[in-house]
């Protein structure tokens, strides 16, 4: 049985065949996605003004454009509360909530591997003389 796994893909689809996870990591790790997943993670169910508090670089309308893109994928549920004046909330999913354990080893990995990357930021910006 021949190994395929490094093997070149060709055609529409040659970037998902040559790295599987690309579709995961369009998916979770945009811009914006991942501090929202993370905060809904960390904090429970939020409201809008609640997420753009503890999201304070981002604007009203990335966050909508993200909110909806999350709920499409299935990593948050979106509750509409039919008050007056209505009101909305996210949670993150069953679906959302199973990434937790990848965040958690990224987090281990930045805490343990970050200094080394900046060690080689600053070496590859700063070469010695020769």
């Amino acid at each position: 049985m021949a190994d395929t796994t490094w093997k070149a893909a060709t055609g529409p689809a040659a970037a998902e065949l040559a790295c599987p996870i690309a579709p995961v990591v369009d998916i979770v790790f945009s811009r914006w996605t991942t501090p929202i997943l993370w905060t809904l993670n960390e904090h429970g169910r939020q409201r809008f003004v609640e997420l753009q508090r503890r999201i304070t670089t981002i604007t009203p309308k990335v966050l909508t454009q993200r909110l909806r893109q999350l709920e499409r994928d299935g990593l948050i549920v979106r509750t509409y509360h039919p008050e007056v004046p209505p009101r909305v909330e996210y949670e993150i999913s069953d679906l959302g909530r199973s990434l937790a354990p990848l965040f958690a080893h990224l987090a281990d990995w930045a805490g343990t591997h970050l200094d080394q990357v900046e060690r080689a930021r600053h070496a590859y910006d700063n070469p010695e003389p020769r």
